[in-house]
């Protein structure tokens, strides 16, 4: 009990200390100073009526919403005197795979720098900036020549680090599992069961209505759709985070989303997130940096050749490259396992007093990492805006979905949950499949690894990424993987080779995710 305490009081220690850092509490400050000029608030009784005065003037509810944003992200409550990578990563040998991923993706990166005679970064020619600047909003448009560049890694290469991790206080001769034998996780890291999913996900149950199902053109709109949509309408007047949170477990109306996305991630387009934004872009413009081309690269080969995505392509560019010079995105590696990777200026390698983050936000782009921003042009047409979205989504979600951990949103833990699914409930599809050299996790890891995005139809994918955000949990895209291989079950139990299930599974829009 009083380690409980003990944790709360750290927690909330440390959030109060974040939100003093913010704008928010500056405008709460001045509300404050302000609210003394009103006759109802005494000198006597000057606590309680400040607190009241917030609480009918509505600032008390964006508190509450600050508050419940940074819970959402907040780390597992760990050991007070446990050092800074605990906190990153508990796991030893993780945090070891980890960082040699890094330096192979450092390692490409550099080679490519070499090869091509190409500086990581440089300022741009006066003339260069004003030809940039006039056709910011087309550089669709543009084809530079980027037959040169290549991915820096794709999804394939990093299964295959994880397919080779290995706990080395962990001998497998010890307690041979039935998993052991025939999965490609070779990790001993616990994951939910059956029974434990269904408590976790008890919104989705049978009995419980959900939009993509409820409100299909079969059934009367006033069964449940209307009330739904009722419902969500007043969750939105209240302006409170959690409800819209809990809402949003059913899925959301279509109309509604794009507000009830921004309650979750507690985003509000204020003039100075606007000013932010243009900050970014002005750095963009003013210098190049060798991830720009990347990044060009990413979205030709995958969103531009997208049937849904390709109209998007500028809002990809705009945000991806305002994306890699944001250095507010380096606070997520306090609780990332990954470290961001650093550059050394010309001439003073291996001095810390010159090293620099690099890009400044300290993600690389690999293959596919345009389609994380692709999905959500679709709720979001102004930029600022846009970009907000994505790049809270990308700290909360996303950022799990690339780097080793033990984390149970982590991609090591999906995997393993959906080979732990497959195996337990479908053992003779899951041997069937591994027998002829087609193991389920070669062909679903793509999906997880972009969190289906560019594999369902976008309206079934925005009902996926309703759940992600209502259970604040990536697990949900393990049970769908795994769901999809049962769907499809009867076809892949008649395959003889991994070309034959990737045919038999290489169309998942005609799918409907609920």
């Amino acid at each position: 009990m009083l380690q409980e305490e003990s944790d709360l009081s750290l927690i909330i220690a440390q959030i109060v200390q974040k939100l003093k850092g913010s704008n928010l509490y500056s405008q709460l400050e001045r509300q404050a100073w302000a609210s003394l000029q009103r006759p109802e608030i005494k000198l006597e009784s000057l606590k309680e009526d400040i607190k009241e005065f917030f609480k009918i003037s509505g600032w008390e509810k964006k508190l509450q919403n600050a508050v419940y944003s940074e819970l959402s992200v907040f780390p597992l409550p760990s050991h007070p005197a446990a050092p800074p990578e605990h906190l990153k990563e508990p796991l030893v040998y993780m945090r070891k795979a980890q960082g040699s991923w890094e330096k192979r993706i450092l390692k490409s990166l550099n080679s490519m720098c070499t090869e091509l005679s190409i500086p990581l970064a440089r300022k741009r020619p006066v003339g260069e900036q004003k030809e940039l600047l006039n056709k910011w909003n087309e550089m669709g448009t543009d084809e530079p020549d980027l037959s040169l560049f290549r991915p820096v890694y794709a999804p394939k290469d990093f299964l295959e680090v994880l397919i080779n991790l290995r706990n080395p206080n962990y001998e497998n001769g010890d307690s041979l599992s039935f998993r052991t034998h025939l999965g490609l996780i070779q990790v001993p890291l616990k994951v939910k069961d059956i029974p434990e999913l269904k408590e976790c996900f008890v919104e989705l149950g049978l009995n419980i209505g959900q939009l993509g199902i409820d409100d299909s053109t079969q059934v009367p709109p006033e069964l449940f759709e209307n009330e739904h949509v009722r419902i969500g309408q007043k969750v939105l007047a209240e302006q409170d985070s959690a409800a819209a949170q809990q809402y949003i477990r059913q899925g959301s109306p279509t109309a509604l989303r794009a507000e009830l996305w921004a309650l979750i991630l507690n985003i509000s387009s204020q003039p100075e997130d606007v000013l932010y934004y243009e900050q970014l872009k002005t750095n963009v413009i003013q210098h190049d940096l060798l991830v720009d081309s990347l990044i060009y690269k990413d979205v030709k080969l995958t969103a531009s050749n997208d049937d849904y995505y390709f109209v998007f392509e500028d809002y990809l560019y705009q945000v991806l490259l305002c994306f890699s010079r944001d250095t507010s995105v380096l606070s997520h590696f306090a609780y990332n396992s990954a470290s961001p990777p650093k550059s050394y200026i010309r001439g003073k390698l291996g001095l810390e007093e010159y090293a620099v983050f690099y890009p400044p936000n300290g993600v690389i782009p690999f293959h596919g990492f345009s389609m994380y921003v692709a999905p959500l042009c679709f709720l979001y047409h102004e930029p600022s805006k846009l970009y907000q979205i994505f790049r809270e989504m990308y700290v909360r979600f996303f950022f799990r979905l690339h780097s080793i951990s033990s984390h149970p949103s982590g991609i090591v833990s999906l995997c393993l949950l959906f080979e732990t699914l497959l195996q337990t409930y479908l053992p003779q599809l899951f041997y069937h499949l591994r027998e002829i050299g087609a193991q389920p996790l070669r062909i679903s890891f793509k999906w997880m690894v972009r969190a289906f995005s560019g594999y369902l139809a976008t309206d079934q994918l925005l009902l996926l990424w309703d759940r992600i955000l209502g259970y604040n949990s990536l697990e949900i895209l393990a049970v769908l993987a795994a769901a999809v291989f049962a769907f499809r079950a009867v076809n892949l139990m008649e395959v003889t080779s991994l070309a034959a299930a990737e045919a038999v599974l290489a169309d998942l829009s005609t799918l409907k995710k609920t």
